[in-house]
């Protein structure tokens, strides 16, 4: 899977328009904080958060509607109003959507999955209430960010049927209150899936001394290992039993129990009928139309367009890796085949001997405990602002938090959680939750939790990619400055929204910025030199191929079960894996534990590709000087800080000066980037 999702809630609705806190809106801000409330409270909380939105909407129906509309002085206080019904519902849901996916406690995630069903189930119907709807439309926007406030309410109440005749707005409703149990289902069967699986110690040879040293065993001395990444990655890396890799990544790919194929059968099922209600074929067609893409078409042509370019470089990496492979093991070529759970393994092999790079080695070069103040650091310097660590209240005592302040003025703009290490039932794999959104009108500070599943002693690059992609996530979320709640931080549309945190990437590959290091470094570390830089540039221009290939059979699987005809997903997968060119693995079930499709990309995996195309090209406006604080305050005032006041491609053309280019994701995918 694609390093990190930031997290996109389903709801069709108001939880979609921001995050968490305590704040009331008009009153001045001390420091709001995540809530962790206790089993006991959640139910309550839930209740008291309906009745004050209740309160708030009758409020809302009471402004006169003018049959010559809405004023500018009215518009206005419908605006704010509005904003002010997203913060009490995003005040409760924005936090209870984190603390249900990194609590520790088991009892408060299974309580809160009710409650975000029923406060999801109430934002439907708000978005289906007539009379804010219409005051919606009486409005009159005085300036281009209360347009695009106006227009993004406008399509909320049409996407959730406010048109509608009133059975099929019920009809609606009970879709989505489905759809929302479903995915809480899903995810919770990945999430709290504690099997370990059992491997002598033949099985486990070539791990790493300290990956050995920190597994647990059993009664027998065999080595138990689980799901997450940081256990399941390596062994796939460097365990050099072919045939415990195999089941390991069978395993893997069947954590979600057979139960999620099934509900990911009734959720396609489901979304067809939802798109129906709006006379659409299918739903890709339904969701693409709201997204930078346009409309499933662009997205399929676009897919086309990376097939082409794409295909021969995999076809080649995956030879070579063939090769190494028969050369290494002396067999035959021609009876040599490269098998999908090889890949990883043989990838490295090549690129320890070709480059002279082990990924394990590179954990001395980036311990866990300097990598994240030179993160910090890093953000600080391009951004102009500084993170004050303080001591607050959190769900575990490995939770880290951060004020964030303004250089320029010193006030304090934004809180930030970082959730690094893994743990029993904790969400399985790297993600942003926007926990609550800010508002220059009532000076409202956001808050962005960061959740990851990191090596505690070292990281990788791979990890190291994953920690910055995901501090691209936050930075969107806690430079936010926007006017609304609704268009706070990462409020931006589907296929833009990873371009901030894929452009942050190659701060994990730049000497500039590498160079910072080794100041964080408790006991000496080596300093990156040009050396290195060029070698971890080439083995990661290795494998671009094959990174992408993958990529283009996840999101042609999502937009192929999003389609009008496919109704068995397995079915889907095998086909389009088995096409591909390290083909299917019998027994794997990709689809149960492919928790994008649950969780809000569902006919939008593509996006990663999409925004990759933003990633690259915004690059370029640091022409080649990563560190350079003018460009960097330029990205923050023009991208970051705008949230989705803006469409991704005028924020693009804003920061570059023209329009967007495909030219350099096209160059890197075909392999024709060079560093």
């Amino acid at each position: 899977m694609k390093k990190s999702s930031f997290f996109l809630s389903v709801s069709a609705a108001f939880l979609a328009l921001a995050g968490s806190g305590t704040a009331i809106a008009g009153k001045a801000e001390q420091r709001p904080l995540i809530g962790i409330p206790t089993v006991q409270q959640i139910s309550p909380l839930c209740e008291a958060t309906i009745k004050k939105a209740k309160a708030k909407v009758t409020a809302i129906e009471k402004i006169a509607l003018p049959k010559a509309g809405l004023d500018e002085n009215a518009s206005k206080k419908l605006y704010t109003q509005l904003d002010q019904l997203a913060i009490i519902l995003e005040d409760t849901m924005g936090g209870l959507d984190l603390i249900s996916n990194v609590s520790p406690d088991a009892k408060v995630r299974e309580t809160a999955e009710p409650c975000l069903v029923k406060v999801n189930a109430y934002a439907t119907e708000l978005f289906q209430n007539d009379k804010l709807f219409q005051r919606v439309v009486a409005s009159k926007p005085s300036d281009a960010i209360d347009t695009k406030l106006r227009q993004d309410y406008l399509n909320g109440f049409e996407d959730t049927g406010v048109s509608l005749p009133k059975e099929k707005q019920e009809k609606m409703k009970a879709l989505t209150k489905k759809l929302n149990e479903l995915q809480q289902e899903f995810d919770r069967n990945v999430r709290d899936n504690t099997e370990k699986l059992s491997f002598t110690a033949d099985e486990v040879k070539g791990l790493p001394a300290q990956y050995l040293a920190d597994a647990k065993k059993d009664d027998k001395g065999n080595y138990l290992l689980g799901f997450d990444y940081p256990t399941f990655n390596p062994f796939m890396e460097y365990a050099d039993n072919g045939d415990a890799r195999k089941r390991f990544y069978t395993a893997y790919t069947n954590r979600g129990t057979a139960r999620n194929i099934d509900i990911l059968k009734e959720a396609m099922q489901l979304r067809r009928e939802l798109a129906a209600l709006f006379g659409f074929n299918n739903y890709a067609d339904y969701v693409t139309r709201r997204r930078m893409a346009g409309s499933a078409s662009a997205v399929n042509k676009f897919l086309g367009e990376v097939q082409t370019a794409v295909t021969a470089l995999e076809k080649k990496e995956v030879e070579e890796l063939r090769v190494l492979k028969a050369e290494t093991l002396k067999t035959p070529l021609a009876d040599t085949k490269l098998n999908r759970w090889e890949s990883a393994y043989w990838q490295q092999k090549l690129k320890s001997s070709r480059y002279k790079l082990d990924q394990n080695e590179m954990r001395k070069y980036f311990p866990t405990d300097a990598a994240i103040p030179w993160a910090l650091d890093v953000s600080s310097k391009l951004y102009g602002v500084q993170f004050k660590a303080v001591t607050v209240p959190v769900w575990h005592k490995d939770v880290q938090y951060y004020d964030v302040v303004d250089g320029q003025t010193g006030k304090r703009i934004a809180g930030l959680y970082l959730d690094l290490f893994k743990r029993d039932g904790k969400y399985g794999h790297a993600a942003v939750w926007p926990v609550r959104g800010g508002s220059t009108l009532i000076g409202r500070t956001p808050i962005s939790a960061l959740v990851t599943n990191l090596n505690r002693v070292g990281l990788d690059i791979s990890e190291m990619e994953t920690l910055v992609h995901e501090f691209g996530h936050a930075l969107h979320g806690v430079l936010s400055n926007t006017r609304y709640v609704r268009h706070a931080g990462t409020s931006v549309e589907l296929d833009f929204v990873e371009a901030p945190s894929q452009m942050f990437e190659e701060w994990a590959r730049s000497k500039e910025s590498l160079a910072g290091m080794t100041k964080f470094c408790k006991t000496p570390c080596p300093a990156v030199d040009d050396e290195l830089i060029k070698r971890m540039t080439a083995a990661h221009n290795f494998g671009r191929g094959i990174r992408f290939g993958r990529q283009l059979v996840y999101a042609g699987f999502d937009m192929q079960i999003h389609n009008a005809d496919a109704t068995e997903p397995m079915a889907e997968w095998k086909k389009i894996e088995v096409a591909s060119p390290l083909g299917y693995v019998d027994g794997s079930n990709f689809p149960g534990q492919f928790g994008h499709l649950m969780g809000g990309y569902g006919a939008g995996y593509y996006g990663y590709m999409w925004s990759e195309v933003m990633a690259l090209d915004m690059l370029s406006g640091y022409k080649g000087k990563l560190m350079n604080p003018e460009v960097g305050m330029h990205y923050r005032k023009t991208v970051l800080s705008r949230g989705g006041e803006k469409r991704g491609g005028e924020l693009v053309r804003d920061f570059l000066g023209r329009e967007a280019s495909n030219k350099a994701f096209f160059d890197e995918i075909s392999g024709q980037r060079l560093q």
